[in-house]
């Protein structure tokens, strides 16, 4: 069965399998992973974790402004597939982002853990609508995101390159 879930050290070798496959880059998105981020050492995992779920709080219950937002992994059978965060505030990067490993794509997982969140984004935080960004030359994203009701915005230029800039209003 496949489920949404927080962030926990007793999948680390699950995860760093997820890492692994990818290699480092902008997918990690879903992660909140940053180039200093140690997830391969058990106690860089820890702190890495840790600082990801500290301010995080179930569907449907307010939160305080978390640096890192609602993080979620997609799992099943103890095998991570992907990540997804909700961010409690708009930003360049969106309000959720997200990644499917290359193995896991094709299954629908990415339309799925994105219909939880924006779920999540009108029941928790309130809002009316979010912001979801994705490379331009994404187009399996793009169309994730369409059939999720998104709406381009735009297309702008970035340090990453170009990157459409898609709104989904919540009713």
């Amino acid at each position: 069965m496949t489920e949404l879930i927080l962030p926990t050290t007793r999948l680390h070798e699950a995860f760093v399998d997820c890492r692994d496959e990818w290699g480092p880059g902008l997918h990690e998105d879903g992660f909140g992973l940053g180039p200093d981020d140690d997830v391969h050492s058990a106690a860089g995992f820890a702190a890495w974790v840790h600082e990801r779920v500290r301010y995080t709080h179930p569907a449907g219950t307010p939160c305080p402004p978390a640096r890192h937002g609602s993080p979620r992994w997609i799992v099943e059978d103890g095998r991570v597939l992907g990540g997804i965060a909700l961010r409690h505030w708009e930003s360049d990067l969106g309000h959720i982002g997200y990644g499917i490993r290359p193995s896991a794509r094709r299954r629908g997982l990415a339309s799925w853990a994105l219909g939880q969140m924006l779920g999540e984004a009108r029941a928790a935080l309130g809002l009316d609508r979010v912001l979801i960004p994705c490379l331009a030359g994404n187009i399996a994203s793009a169309r994730t995101i369409e059939r999720a009701g998104g709406v381009l915005e735009g297309i702008v230029e970035t340090d990453h390159g170009p990157v459409r800039r898609y709104w989904i209003t919540l009713s």
